[in-house]
């Protein structure tokens, strides 16, 4: 897949919650997700942002695939402390997709180990390759700033709609 730049329309168009959003305190909203996963009984959870992937763990919720850039709102945080099996590093300036990205997002689902993608730039758009990379049936779950979390669930029809969106994103040459 050739490195993309979100266009202004798909940046105004990304600010809706593309899957379920689940409004509440972080401890709600992780509630309401802990439910969520016990009925779909997911393959595969991954958690972008920090954020979120912050509160899951503080709720002993696991996702095999956290994405992070140890920022919040653009700020820089002290990293989650995480135990993983591995710590995958991705360049992504922000409102692009890199041609890495896509390389390193499938070796992170691929892997079947405890997987951090560390982002050096921003990691928004992740969620895009999450969802076309993680298998049927799994949950990308990412933080809706002020409402809650939003949790996707991956479906052909995601998928299909998550290609759509990322092929209307310009390549860069």
């Amino acid at each position: 897949m050739k490195t993309r730049r979100l266009t202004p329309a798909l940046r105004r168009k990304l600010k809706s919650p593309m899957g379920l959003l689940v409004r509440g305190s972080p401890d709600e909203a992780m509630g309401k997700l802990k439910k969520m996963m016990e009925e779909v009984k997911p393959p595969m959870v991954v958690s972008v942002g920090d954020v979120v992937s912050r509160s899951m763990l503080q709720s002993n919720i696991s996702p095999q695939v956290l994405i992070v850039d140890n920022r919040v709102m653009r700020e820089p945080i002290t990293p989650i402390s995480v135990d993983v099996d591995q710590t995958l590093r991705v360049k992504n300036p922000p409102g692009t997709l890199t041609e890495e990205v896509w390389l390193i997002m499938e070796k992170a689902i691929q892997s079947n180990r405890r997987t951090r993608v560390l982002v050096e730039g921003e990691e928004d758009l992740l969620t895009l390759a999450a969802v076309l990379c993680a298998p049927l049936g799994s949950l990308v779950v990412y933080g809706q700033p002020r409402e809650g979390i939003v949790v996707i669930k991956v479906t052909e029809l995601m998928k299909e709609t998550v290609r759509g969106l990322v092929e209307a994103m310009k390549i860069v040459a």
